[in-house]
C-alpha cells in the first residue's frame, strides 16, 4: 500500500544499506551523454565506485538543492580515490528539468549557476527514472535497495505511473555502487553531500581494510 505526505523528518531517513543478494550488476546496462555522441556502457567504470543521481538543474535556486556544484567538489575530491559521479536528468518531479538535453548546459554555464559553470562529472541524456518507461538501470537500483521513505508527496507534483514503494521520491536521490558493480547505498534526496561524502568515505576505508591496504593508501582519502 503507498503513502502519501510523509509526516517522518529527513533525517530518520537519510541512509538505507542495499540488499545483501542482488541479482545482476550495472555493467548490464548503459546510457548516452547528454549531448548524444555517446554510449556509454556502465562496464567502463569496472574497479570504480559510482554515486548515481538523478538530477534536475533549474533547482540550483533552492537553497537546500544547491547540489550540482556541491557534486562538483564531492567529485574532485573523491575522483582520486575512485569515485565516480554520474547525473540524470529527469522531469518527473514537479516538472522541474523542462529543458531539451541541449538547453541543459548552456543554462548551467550562463545561467544558473552560471558564471561558466561546467560539471566536472557526466552527465546523461533526460530521461525518466520511474514508471512504465523507467530507464533500465534504475529499475535495477530500485530493486537492489530498500525505499529510503515509503511516503510519496503531493499526487499532483509527481508525473509518473505506475506509483511503486521503490520509487525514487523527489529529485537528488543517489545511489552508491562498489566497485563489483552491485549497489550498496542509497540517500534520502535531503541527505547533505556533506553527510554522503562521511558514508562514502568510511565505506572506502571498510573496503580497503577488506584488501588489507594501508592507511597511505590512495584508497584511504582521509
Amino acid at each position: 500500500q503507498l503513502r502519501l505526505f510523509s509526516s517522518l523528518s529527513p533525517s530518520s531517513l537519510t541512509l538505507v544499506k542495499c540488499y545483501g543478494s542482488v541479482q545482476g550488476t550495472i555493467y548490464d546496462y548503459g546510457a548516452l551523454t547528454i549531448d548524444g555522441d555517446e554510449y556509454v556502457p556502465f562496464r567502463n567504470y569496472a574497479g570504480k565506485m559510482v554515486l548515481f543521481v538523478n538530477v534536475a538543474t533549474p533547482l540550483l535556486t533552492h537553497p537546500w538543492l544547491c547540489l550540482l556544484t556541491e557534486l562538483n567538489a564531492l567529485q574532485n575530491e573523491l575522483g582520486p580515490y575512485g569515485l565516480v559521479v554520474l547525473g540524470f536528468p529527469s522531469n518527473q518531479f514537479g516538472k522541474q528539468e523542462p529543458g531539451q538535453n541541449s538547453e541543459i548546459l548552456p543554462a548551467l554555464k550562463y545561467v544558473r549557476p552560471g558564471g561558466g559553470f561546467v560539471p566536472n562529472f557526466q552527465l546523461f541524456q533526460k530521461g525518466d527514472v520511474n514508471g512504465a518507461k523507467e530507464q533500465k538501470v534504475y529499475t535495477f537500483l530500485k530493486n537492489a535497495c530498500p525505499p529510503v521513505a515509503e511516503e510519496f508527496g503531493n499526487p499532483k507534483n509527481l508525473f509518473w505511473e505506475p506509483l511503486r514503494n521503490h520509487d525514487i521520491k523527489w529529485n537528488f536521490e543517489k545511489f552508491l555502487v562498489g566497485p563489483d558493480g552491485v549497489p550498496v547505498m542509497r540517500w534520502y534526496h535531503r541527505a547533505n553531500i556533506a553527510v554522503v561524502k562521511n558514508d562514502i568515505i568510511a565505506y572506502m576505508r571498510h573496503t580497503a581494510g577488506q584488501k588489507g591496504l594501508g592507511v597511505g593508501s590512495r584508497a584511504q582519502p582521509l
